[in-house]
């Protein structure tokens, strides 16, 4: 049951127990905590419309009010605001009573798309909060009874590891040169832009690693267990239930594309433009009346995001059986999956039976309101992010207790650091673009993470001293 609204109830009646059945309660939660947990501030507006004193009012209204085995008090303040302190034991109610509500009659299969990076790089901030946001989802999901499917469909395909595998043959293919992932891929991109020799030695790798070449198929195999090793290291300090066998890349998709611009040539969806395989939905057209192309296959053959994501809607509703398929990709997104959705329907990939949804999320930026980045400029790798989440943390830790040992002030940094990046995130309305401030972030106060871990550290506390269960 709704708190408030059964409070409403409560003091209607009293209000037209007095004679002032015509004015609102105006129940609201409690501005501070002293006040108790909700107040009524209808009473001034009442005594107004009655010619009466608000205080007298108000007497009468708690004398007419029956909140037997709900509040534990009812008290007035100031010119007429009645506060409410909740029975602990009607809490105790209404939440096992909430509990039951909310618990899904029929579990789903609920398939779950989020975090998502390119494995030829390390993670950096822009995989944050699809990886926070998704996480979180899918654990209330899974309290909530369902069955959810974890899918991390990362980047593990195409030119970009056509330039890798390249360049790691002239390294000897030493595979400890990945050890520093942005630097190893920052100097195959240049020489693939600069050196039209290499640029088709690596071409040529792309088509060996599309038609099953085993020796640069082991080869990839070695880069994506090392790129995916990074990735991991990342959601370990992150506390998020994404491991390998989540893993449902690009590359698990391969021999379907081919299936897919068939079967949409066989439906007559497929119109060729400049050389390209294009679907052209209706729906999609502009202002000026040219339709947006769905482009699934590239001039000279090649497939794009499109293709695979229908690929993997086909899989996800066909195969898996999922009831819904929950996409965390940025807002930027929002057309493409528009556009994939409605593709998909179309062509009977999508079951009826299966909710497609792109939950998107805005921007994190930096306090000069652009997108977050490094002070010359550069993107903010993840890793580094968090690094200094706990050292920042670490500071504050050691001033304000540095009488304990070094190991339990690194072990609280860490766990009030990565706590207030995660809190900082899912604290925010997920379709707003944010702030990203270390000083508010890591505050002993306000909405934060710290305040909030100090408040249930407390809590724990007093439960070990009363020895309450």
């Amino acid at each position: 049951m709704n708190i408030r609204a059964l409070l409403e109830a409560r003091f209607a009646d009293a209000f037209a127990a007095v004679g002032a059945g015509d004015a609102r309660p105006l129940v609201a939660t409690a501005a501070r905590p002293e006040f108790g947990d909700y107040q009524a501030n209808g009473v001034m507006a009442a005594a107004k419309t009655l010619g009466r004193k608000p205080r007298d009012l108000a007497n009468e209204v708690v004398g007419s009010l029956d909140l037997g085995g709900i509040a534990t008090s009812v008290d007035i303040a100031g010119p007429g605001f009645i506060n409410v302190r909740l029975e602990p034991s009607f809490i105790a109610t209404q939440i096992g009573a909430d509990r039951a509500l909310v618990t899904p009659a029929v579990p789903q299969t609920i398939v779950i798309d989020y975090s998502a990076p390119n494995l030829a790089k390390e993670m950096h901030v822009g995989h944050l909060r699809s990886t926070i946001i998704g996480d979180a989802m899918a654990r209330v999901l899974e309290a909530l009874g369902h069955r959810v499917i974890r899918q991390n469909h990362v980047g593990d395909w195409g030119t970009q590891f056509g330039m890798l595998l390249a360049h790691l043959e002239e390294l000897g293919n030493d595979t400890t040169a990945l050890e520093d992932l942005e630097v190893f891929y920052q100097a195959s991109k240049r020489r693939f832009d600069e050196d039209p020799a290499f640029a088709d030695v690596a071409r040529s790798r792309v088509v060996a690693l599309q038609s099953g070449d085993e020796v640069v198929l082991e080869r990839w195999r070695e880069f994506v267990r090392v790129s995916q090793a990074h990735c991991q290291a990342i959601y370990d300090r992150l506390g998020v239930g994404l491991t390998a066998k989540d893993t449902m890349g690009e590359s698990a998709y391969n021999d379907d594309l081919p299936k897919i611009v068939a079967m949409l040539q066989q439906q007559g969806l497929i119109t060729e433009s400049d050389g390209a395989k294009c679907v052209f939905l209706p729906e999609f057209a502009a202002k000026d009346g040219e339709v947006l192309p769905i482009i699934v296959e590239k001039t000279g053959g090649g497939f794009l995001y499109a293709t695979t994501d229908l690929a993997a809607v086909r899989y996800r509703c066909h195969v898996i059986g999922a009831a819904r398929v929950l996409y965390f990709v940025d807002v930027r997104q929002s057309l493409h999956f528009r556009q994939v959705f409605a593709l998909a329907r179309r062509a009977g990939l999508a079951s009826d039976q299966c909710s497609l949804e792109h939950h998107p999320f805005g921007t994190m930026l930096g306090k000069d309101g652009r997108p977050f980045r490094t002070r010359d400029g550069g993107v903010v790798k993840l890793s580094a992010l968090l690094d200094e989440a706990e050292q920042r943390a670490f500071a504050l830790v050691s001033d304000k207790s540095p009488n304990l040992a070094e190991t339990e002030r690194r072990a609280i940094a860490r766990a009030v650091g990565i706590g207030a990046v995660k809190y900082a995130d899912l604290s925010k309305n997920r379709t707003s673009d944010y702030v990203f401030d270390w000083d508010s972030m890591l505050a002993f106060d306000g909405n934060t993470a710290p305040y909030l871990q100090y408040a249930v550290t407390r809590i724990l506390s007093l439960f070990r001293r009363g020895d309450v269960a």
